[in-house]
């Protein structure tokens, strides 16, 4: 029985959308009702896992999960050992520097050295300020981000955007997008080497459904 981790949050709805289109059906996941974090596809074939979007990756690693849905975002920030198979092109959004409307720094290379930058990422951000060679003090938040450069705690934030209207609203305005970001499918490598349960013929499945799409 091949297992799927499933995200919880924005990219649900249509992760379970897509796996009804090939025959799978984690519909009971969205029932407010359902506080079951298993269940079943009613043919008998498929077990679905809700976990928060971060852990996807760690339950398809350790082999708890043959499949996942995951934010390119999270891939990045992660760095996990499982196989990327398809850009699913949904839950588009990306990973962006904002600072105040009101800053005197338009792009990342004019922060000062040493300046505080918030965020939920902190490798992609260590990452992207070290590839301009510019120390930056990471500070790690995993609430509402966009109160560091509000409050005066740090001088920028690296975050997802996706309408960019929080920003906005919070008085942000974004100087740099890192890269973009969608669902991608992951599998853990060994299964997908091994075939376990047959999961290449459902990964075939995905990838027609995307093509039919397009």
């Amino acid at each position: 029985m091949i297992t799927v981790a499933l995200p919880k949050g924005a990219l649900l709805i249509d992760s379970i959308r897509l796996l009804q289109a090939v025959g799978l059906d984690f519909s009971a996941f969205l029932d407010p009702a359902n506080r079951q974090l298993q269940i079943h596809d009613p043919t008998q074939t498929a077990k679905g896992l809700l976990v928060r979007a971060q852990d996807v990756p760690v339950y398809v690693e350790y082999g708890q999960a043959q499949l996942g849905i995951v934010g390119y975002d999270v891939l990045r920030e992660k760095k996990p050992q499982v196989a990327s198979l398809v850009d699913l092109k949904f839950g588009k959004c990306r990973m962006s520097v904002a600072v105040k409307q009101s800053s005197p720094y338009q792009r990342p290379v004019e922060l000062p050295p040493h300046s505080r930058v918030a965020s939920k990422f902190v490798h992609c951000a260590n990452e992207y300020f070290e590839s301009l060679d510019l120390p930056v003090e990471i500070i790690p938040l995993y609430g509402s981000v966009e109160l560091g450069p509000i409050t005066g705690m740090s001088e920028a934030i690296v975050d997802l955007v996706s309408t960019g209207k929080t920003l906005q609203q919070n008085g942000l305005t974004e100087i740099q997008v890192l890269f973009e970001s969608t669902a991608h499918l992951i599998a853990h490598p060994l299964s997908y080497r091994l075939n376990t349960d047959g999961l290449k013929d459902l990964i075939t499945q995905i990838r027609a459904e995307l093509t039919v799409k397009l």
